[in-house]
């Protein structure tokens, strides 16, 4: 990924997706409206909708209608992909694509459960929403695993091949006077952090397998896709989804994005629309959990327009949940390069490569927040001015 998210164009066809200012008497006010589709809204609740849905698409349905049918087309995209991975063999590639498969299925029925509980059996869904959350990420862990892996030999690969003792990740000039010692320096620690790093990683990554495996074969598991089976052919819903599914569904979606819109609202966006603005090298872990919780709430928003208008998902929503993965697996990976580094009685040489490696996917952290911020927002935000600032 390139720092400041070159290739990443400004939206200017659409209005930012953003969280208004309380509206008069402490309400909340509305969210930034999306395009009007012609008719008029079929849902008149407290204010506009995200994602420009004017419940349109929900005309002359109950929530039931479409929760249920949302629920049994996931389950059965679940169910399909079960089937796949048992039949997937010695084919590793067939047995990661249907994990892959088999995880997306199982957080949209959580988001989905999530989402529009209030709708559902509580204690029945409540339930299945943590089983599929457990589900998903054992399974994602030998994935995450390869992946880290990847990302981290790569980089060394481009920090050695085309070394710039200039850029951001380079060490401070006062530890390394020499420039051509410390390229020496990195050259000669490189493999060697490598080494180190497939050490680390693959023995994590065939523990995760072994979990995956074990999961697979578990009493727990079998529970689960029971359940599953279950949502194929029957949602347990209460009679409150048999409203209208505009009055019943799109308050419930808004609510979700609202969340989402508040948590975005907190993140620091005006500095991180200053390219190398430096804030990701400090304090990673305390400033990067804000930033993973928008990426969750960005992906509940976005399978909850999947319920209410599957054939207008609003692109922003996936570009913001892609550059907050680009900003998860450098996060990461960068964690990975610094436990790698507190390996006792390692050369110096492999510590200074696990340094810069690891400032490298800091920065590659920031980029990601960068990229975030343009989508969220078409305009750059302003850094506050002397006159603004606080103190």
């Amino acid at each position: 990924m390139t720092p400041g998210g070159a290739g990443v164009a400004q939206r200017h066809d659409f209005p930012p997706l953003r969280y208004e200012p309380a509206g008069l008497g402490g309400a909340p006010a509305a969210l930034a409206d999306g395009p009007t589709r012609s008719g008029g809204p079929a849902y008149r609740g407290s204010g506009p909708h995200p994602y420009g849905t004017d419940g349109s698409a929900l005309t002359g349905r109950t929530a039931r209608d479409v929760l249920a049918a949302y629920l049994h087309h996931r389950a059965t995209d679940f169910l399909r992909s079960l089937r796949a991975h048992g039949e997937s063999g010695p084919d590793a590639e067939g047995a990661r694509e249907a994990a892959r498969q088999l995880r997306s299925a199982a957080r949209r029925i959580g988001g989905a459960l999530h989402t529009f509980r209030p709708l559902t059996d509580e204690r029945w869904a409540d339930h299945l929403r943590g089983e599929l959350a457990w589900l998903s990420g054992t399974l994602a862990r030998e994935h995450a695993g390869t992946a880290r892996l990847d990302r981290l030999l790569g980089a060394l690969q481009r920090l050695t091949a085309h070394p710039d003792l200039n850029s951001p990740a380079a060490p401070p000039s006062r530890d390394t006077p020499d420039p051509d010692a410390a390229e020496a320096l990195l050259s000669a620690g490189a493999a060697r952090a490598g080494a180190l790093l497939e050490r680390q990683i693959t023995l994590a990554r065939t523990r995760a397998h072994s979990a995956a495996l074990q999961a697979l074969g578990s009493s727990r598991f079998h529970a689960v896709a029971d359940a599953v089976a279950v949502l194929a052919s029957e949602a347990p819903l209460t009679p409150t989804a048999d409203r209208p599914a505009p009055d019943a569904l799109l308050p419930l979606a808004d609510q979700a994005h609202r969340r989402l819109a508040e948590a975005v609202a907190a993140l620091p966006l005006a500095r991180a629309g200053q390219a190398y603005n430096g804030d990701a090298l400090t304090a990673a872990s305390r400033q990067d959990a804000p930033w993973h919780q928008v990426r969750l709430l960005a992906r509940l928003s976005r399978y909850a327009q999947e319920v209410t208008d599957p054939d207008d998902t609003d692109p922003r929503l996936a570009e913001a949940g892609r550059a907050l993965e680009r900003h998860r697996d450098a996060a990461e990976a960068a964690a990975a390069a610094a436990a790698a580094a507190r390996t006792p009685r390692i050369a110096p040489a492999t510590a200074y490569a696990l340094g810069v490696l690891h400032a490298d996917q800091r920065h590659e952290a920031e980029a990601a927040r960068y990229v975030f911020g343009r989508v969220w927002l078409p305009a750059p935000v302003p850094e506050p001015g002397p006159a603004t600032r606080k103190g």
